[in-house]
């Protein structure tokens, strides 16, 4: 599916999503489930915390365009896990750990290899590419190999120009500026219409869905 009135301008740039979008997400959740619950059983209650506080600021953001999270939204929901209780010392601990690292070996076998082939021949073509997330990324997809695929990683956690979550579009723009490409020349590639797509068109790129 692809959406938007730069639809019919050749792409200079694929902009990327990382989680959902270059792995298959329900197999890693299930794997990680497990996981989990055999090694660290307690830490549930912290991590369901912290997607809440994903969720509630994005809700937020809907209600205050102009709102941002400083110094990024991953740094106000270990903010706001530190509020239960949690130190974000703590918090960021663990959720580095059970979101970030661990699942590394579980995102490599449920790999999307046909759109990761799409990147390849894509770039090898001369197009440039970007990793557009609302989660830390380099770490996954160094586990997941594909580090060296993109020229640029905007990443909320990573980078200091995200300050507000999908489906504001600072991420996707700021990745269009670091690649020296204009916004109708960049194809948004995600997992959810709600988020990267609705991102996508504020930001005057065109919108390609994966799932």
């Amino acid at each position: 599916m692809t959406s938007s009135p730069s639809a019919e301008i050749r792409p200079r740039a694929w902009l990327c999503d990382l989680d959902g979008t270059l792995y298959d997400a329900a197999g890693v959740k299930w794997w990680m489930a497990a996981e989990l619950l055999v090694g660290g059983p307690h830490h549930i209650p912290l991590l369901s915390k912290f997607r809440h506080a994903h969720e509630a600021l994005r809700g937020e953001q809907i209600e205050n365009p102009a709102l941002e999270f400083l110094p990024t939204p991953f740094d106000e929901q270990l903010r706001r896990m530190a509020q239960h209780g949690h130190s974000e010392e703590q918090a960021r601990k663990v959720v580095l750990r059970w979101m970030v690292e661990r699942p590394g070996k579980w995102l490599r076998r449920a790999l999307r290899q046909a759109l990761v082939d799409e990147i390849t021949t894509f770039r090898a073509a001369g197009g440039t590419t970007a990793i557009v997330s609302d989660y830390p990324a380099k770490r996954k997809l160094e586990a997941m190999g594909l580090l060296g695929h993109f020229d640029v990683i905007v990443a909320n956690g990573e980078h200091a120009a995200v300050r507000r979550l999908k489906p504001a579009p600072d991420g996707y723009l700021q990745a269009a500026t670091e690649l020296g490409v204009a916004p109708a020349e960049c194809l948004v590639l995600g997992d959810r219409e709600d988020a990267d797509g609705e991102a996508a068109r504020r930001a005057g790129m065109a919108f390609r869905l994966i799932g």
